[in-house]
């Protein structure tokens, strides 16, 4: 497809009623046991004429779930959804969607898979064949209207998507990662191409709202930046892009607006100064990152080749990881004191360095002291030594724990996380079909060798195993 060139389109004034609006909205998922789970808390978000919006966050913090919201998908548990200033039932009728995942249908061509949702609109055939056409040639596929999604590349297939959404000319193109499927280099000629469409004076999209997790791909695309925060999900700060179009990747301007979303995010991310306990006498229970030992091991030893210390970003770049991802690892490692994170560097603490050189066996007690110092697994183990015959809890036990002392958490993701790590070192074992878990045969003890006389089950201190 050759790039158009076309002034920028004159934005509506801040005053004008919003083509689309989220008031005060917030959303709980049902947990399996019926409890509610809170994924978006109080979000505000408005939509207006001729602007492209982005909702950039981490994964988890609700950015897809508050698109579905307002495309009319999911009804919100709390606040409402406008559209034109009036209140929106059901679905809205001036959205499309790309989706991240292409959802082509296979058995059917490209004209076919666009053609269909104007046949689903009730169109007449020769209306359906003209916009079809028109739309497959915006994205620049009118010599493969025949071929079918096997035949075509990653690239052409999020380009057979977007056709799909712009033929129904919407008033407001919602996007949901469409460029996370797809190479760099077609990911940028992408969003280009984009870009070039909505520039057009003389038709929709009006707007655009984009779904992201890529910090230069918003800096690069949107006029407003919403940053959400995690657990649950909510508005941050909203950063106002002024950078004239069209836009330089390595220009100072937008690399310096780069920095500042990148200063935002690790703000409310990784914090410095640690929260204070909020209520005396009750030991806090820290919601576990979701993260594997693998990857927090895996960064470890990362920083450790590079003398112990890296920018969080670089890191993100160089490890080619979802910058989202990226954070609930560090976050993980910051938990075990394995890391320090001032400002945007990732430190390797002490611990971490002895980690890192430690034989295979002298990682698992390492990692042992470390879990113990957290107050879940330090709860949990307690609990353990204190059944003295069976040494066994059940798993309703522990996911009780969780959901009384967290219970905004996802428990049953939590309770995966806490088995992954209490396996990793040896902590204690655990048998899925049972749902039982018990003490690994005294971890305590050197290899080989079992404890007869286990630690006072009631001693609040955690058992030293350096």
């Amino acid at each position: 497809m050759s790039p158009r060139v076309s002034r920028p389109k004159l934005r509506a004034p801040a005053n004008a009623v919003p083509l689309c609006e989220a008031r005060h909205v917030s959303h709980d998922f049902k947990l399996p046991d019926g409890r509610p789970l809170r994924v978006l808390q109080d979000v505000s978000v408005a939509i207006r004429e001729n602007e492209v919006v982005a909702l950039l966050g981490p994964t988890g913090c609700g950015k897809s779930t508050l698109l579905r919201i307002l495309a009319g998908l999911q009804h919100p548990t709390h606040g409402e959804v406008l559209q034109h200033g009036q209140r929106l039932d059901g679905l809205n009728p001036g959205v499309a969607i790309v989706f991240q995942s292409f959802a082509l249908y296979p058995w059917m061509t490209v004209m076919e898979n666009v053609a269909t949702v104007l046949q689903a609109a009730g169109l007449g055939e020769a209306e359906v064949v003209s916009r079809a056409r028109e739309a497959i040639g915006l994205v620049g596929l009118l010599g493969f209207a025949g071929a079918y999604p096997r035949a075509l590349s990653g690239g052409m297939k999020q380009r057979v998507g977007i056709a799909r959404a712009l033929a129904v000319h919407p008033e407001i193109l919602f996007m949901d990662e469409p460029f996370s499927q797809v190479d760099a280099l077609t990911a940028e000629s992408l969003r280009a191409e984009v870009l070039d469409i909505w520039a057009g004076q003389d038709r929709n999209p009006s707007s655009i709202l984009m779904v992201s997790h890529d910090i230069k791909e918003v800096a690069f695309m949107a006029d407003r930046i919403v940053v959400l925060g995690a657990e649950p999900g909510r508005v941050r700060t909203i950063v106002e892009n002024r950078l004239p179009r069209p836009r330089d990747y390595r220009s100072r301007e937008l690399l310096d607006l780069v920095d500042r979303l990148h200063d935002v995010i690790v703000g409310s991310e990784l914090p410095d100064v640690v929260a204070a306990q909020t209520t005396p006498g009750i030991p806090v229970i820290q919601p576990l990152p979701e993260a594997s030992p693998g990857e927090i091991v895996g960064l470890l030893e990362y920083l450790d080749a590079r003398g112990g210390r890296s920018d969080v970003f670089h890191i993100a770049s160089e490890a080619n990881q979802e910058f989202g991802r990226l954070i609930q690892v560090i976050k993980a490692a910051e938990l075990l004191e394995f890391v320090d994170t001032p400002k945007t560097m990732v430190i390797l603490e002490r611990t971490g360095q002895q980690f890192v050189i430690a034989t295979a066996e002298r990682r698992k007690r390492i990692w042992r002291a470390q879990l113990l110092k957290l107050q879940l697994f330090r709860e949990v183990y307690q609990a353990l030594r204190r059944q003295r015959k069976t040494r066994a809890l059940e798993r309703e036990f522990v996911l009780e724990t969780i959901v009384l002392r967290l219970p905004h958490e996802n428990y049953e993701r939590l309770f995966a996380t806490l088995i992954a790590w209490a396996r990793y070192g040896d902590l204690l074992n655990y048998d899925e079909a049972t749902g039982q878990m018990s003490l690994d045969p005294s971890p305590l003890a050197p290899a080989g060798q079992q404890s007869s006389t286990p630690p006072d089950s009631d001693s609040p201190n955690a058992p030293d195993l350096g």
